[in-house]
């Protein structure tokens, strides 16, 4: 399931509706209801594990555009993307009207706090995707994302070494990016910017790096989503950095049978992981209990960066 962009229109308004007043999220109906069968997680065990990661996923999530994966009979049966509003939602999931491609507006979800995951939560939300923007300035995205997706064949070091050649690249620039596995099979590579540039600017980069990558490595690496050349090779997929286009949340569950999560990680520790769905929902929830400060260490910081210049 893969999210695609709304496109780049030359001048795009957005409107953000009232919030409501703040309330208690909604009761939690069918709490026993088996989301994951191989691990046997509960919707209320979902629930409970979103509220524990709450003060390391809030501080991403909040008031930004939310697309949401939804599996109402759990992830053996089918799933289905949602990028637009719903007043069924809840009283604690919020509405932005965005301009898109064609010119019409729709309403896209947001969220304020922990209550807005929760109404999600009661909607059989297990994935949350977001804008690398904010509502509050939708045209200049304050974070890129280049997803490593390896194909057929290709080996957890391999990806390992893939993510660190993209920071090593982007460190010769002079700013600094950040791991996450993806809770599926891939690895993240997280560059965090100030906002200021457009999002054809900030995609053109990302493109530009891709491009850059797979000319000199080209046994390793692809920089196009077809199928057809992804076997051996790593697809650096740049395309998450398009308006529009949206990466997981950083502590977000995945909707597939591991249970996996979104977890950041340092780069020292890639070595020691297997593969991107290292942190099952029990395991991440006891990562966050032991989370201190940042996500990231030194993430703060970071998000005074400029993008830097392709050359």
């Amino acid at each position: 399931m893969r999210q695609a962009s709304a496109g780049t229109p030359r001048s795009a308004s957005r409107t953000v509706k009232a919030a409501k007043p703040a309330a208690q999220p909604r009761t939690l109906t069918s709490p026993d209801k088996i989301l994951y069968p191989d691990s046997g997680f509960t919707k209320k065990q979902v629930a409970d594990y979103y509220r524990a990661v709450a003060p390391l996923l809030l501080p991403e999530l909040v008031r930004r555009p939310v697309t949401l994966v939804r599996c109402p009979d759990g992830v053996e049966s089918p799933c289905f993307f949602q990028k637009h509003h719903a007043d069924s939602f809840g009283p604690n999931v919020h509405a932005v009207a965005i301009v898109e491609k064609d010119g019409g507006s729709e309403d896209y979800p947001y969220v304020e706090d922990i209550a807005g995951v929760l109404d999600l939560v009661q909607m059989n939300v297990l994935e949350l995707h977001l804008w690398g923007a904010r509502i509050e300035d939708l045209e200049h995205p304050d974070r890129l994302v280049f997803d490593l997706d390896p194909g057929p064949g290709v080996e957890w070091k391999d990806l390992v070494a893939a993510a660190r050649d993209v920071r090593a690249r982007l460190q010769a620039m002079g700013v600094e990016s950040f791991a996450r596995l993806s809770g599926g099979k891939g690895l993240h590579v997280v560059l965090p910017i100030r906002p200021g540039p457009g999002w054809d600017e900030a995609r053109d980069f990302c493109e530009g790096l891709a491009d850059a990558m797979t000319e000199q490595s080209p046994d390793r690496y692809v920089a196009t989503a077809s199928k057809a050349k992804r076997n051996g090779v790593i697809f650096i997929d740049w395309l998450r950095n398009g308006r529009g286009a949206t990466s997981v949340a950083s502590w977000s569950l995945r909707a597939r049978k591991e249970a996996g999560a979104a977890v950041p990680v340092a780069w020292s520790e890639l070595g020691r992981l297997r593969s991107g769905a290292d942190y099952p929902l029990d395991r991440a929830m006891r990562r966050a209990a032991r989370a201190r400060g940042d996500v990231w260490p030194g993430w703060s910081a970071a998000t005074r960066q400029k993008l830097p210049v392709l050359k």
